[in-house]
C-alpha cells in the first residue's frame, strides 16, 4: 500500500522533499491489526525525513513545529521530520526514530539515495547511551498502562478496551517489545524492528494477558536492562563529530537538486 495522492502533493515533506519514507509502530512491528477486525484499534503509521530547501537553512522559514510535521487523515498517522531534526533524535537514542534505520526492505515507502546514506552509517547511532532513552519510553508506557485515566490521544474503542480489561493493553505490548528491544540492543547493536515475538506481544495487546502478569515481565525485563546496559560492549556515546559531518554532507547533496 502507498500513501494516498492528496497527501503527498499537498505535503512537499512527504514528496519532493523527502529522502526517506517508511512504515512505522504495528506495522513495522509485524503487529498491525487491520480496521476490518472489531478490537482493532492501530493507525497506519508512517514516518517521514525531508530536507527542504536551501532557504529553510539560510532564511527566516522554519519546517513544522520546531522541525517537526504532523498529518492525520482517516485511518493514516504520519509524523514527518526535517533531516536535523531527525539525526538530533537519533543521537539521542530515539526508540521509534532509530527503527527507521532497521526496517525490513519493504516497509520503506520510498529510499532516495541520501535516505540510503543515512542507514548506511546506521552505527554512528549504537551506543549505551539509548539504555537512557528506551527505560525512559518504558517507564511512559508503564504509567499509562497503569493509571485508569483516559488519555487524549485514545479513541472510543480504545477507552472500551481499557474498561474491559483494567488496563491498556497497547501500552502493555509497547512496554514488553520495547523492553526486549533495549536487551536485544545493548548485546548487538543491532535492532530488531520486525518482532520474531509478534505472536506473543499480540497476545498482550489483546488482552489476553492478566495485569499481574504484564507487571511481571516488565519487571524482569527491567532487571535485564538494566545488566545488559552494565555489560555491554557497545560505545558509552555516539560520536557526534561524524554525525554532524554526516548531516552537513546530506545537507549539501540535497542543496544540489534544489
Amino acid at each position: 500500500m502507498t500513501l494516498p495522492k492528496d497527501i503527498m502533493i499537498d505535503n512537499p515533506g512527504l514528496g519532493a522533499w523527502s529522502i526517506l519514507v517508511a512504515y512505522r509502530g504495528s506495522i513495522a512491528h509485524g503487529m498491525f491489526v487491520p480496521s476490518t477486525d472489531p478490537h482493532s484499534i492501530d493507525d497506519r503509521d508512517v514516518m517521514a525525513v525531508c530536507i527542504p530547501p536551501v532557504d529553510y537553512y539560510f532564511g527566516l522559514k522554519e519546517f513544522g513545529s520546531r522541525g517537526t510535521q504532523e498529518i492525520k487523515k482517516g485511518e493514516w498517522d504520519i509524523v514527518v521530520y526535517e533531516i536535523k531534526k531527525f539525526i538530533r533524535l537519533l543521537a539521542k537514542g530515539n526508540p521509534n526514530v532509530l527503527s527507521m534505520l532497521w526496517l525490513k526492505p519493504d516497509h520503506y515507502l520510498k529510499l532516495t539515495e541520501i535516505g540510503r546514506r543515512l542507514i548506511d552509517h546506521k552505527h554512528l547511532f549504537v551506543g549505551r547511551h539509548v539504555y537512557h532513552s528506551f527505560s525512559g519510553y518504558a517507564q511512559s508506557q508503564l504509567h499509562r498502562m497503569t493509571h485508569m485515566a483516559f488519555q487524549g490521544y485514545m479513541g472510543e474503542k480504545r477507552k472500551r478496551l481499557v474498561q474491559k480489561f483494567g488496563y491498556d493493553t497497547k501500552n502493555a505490548a509497547h512496554l514488553i517489545r520495547l523492553l526486549r528491544m533495549a536487551v536485544e540492543f545493548l548485546a548487538e547493536g543491532v535492532l530488531h524492528v520486525e518482532r520474531e515475538d509478534a505472536p506473543q506481544l499480540l497476545e498482550i495487546k489483546r488482552g489476553e494477558w492478566k495485569l499481574e502478569q504484564v507487571k511481571t515481565e516488565a519487571e524482569r525485563l527491567f532487571m535485564l536492562v538494566q545488566e545488559a546496559y552494565i555489560q555491554s560492549a557497545l560505545p558509552l556515546e555516539p560520536d557526534m563529530e561524524k554525525i554532524n559531518k554526516l548531516c552537513v554532507e546530506m545537507i549539501e547533496m540535497r542543496a544540489e537538486f534544489f
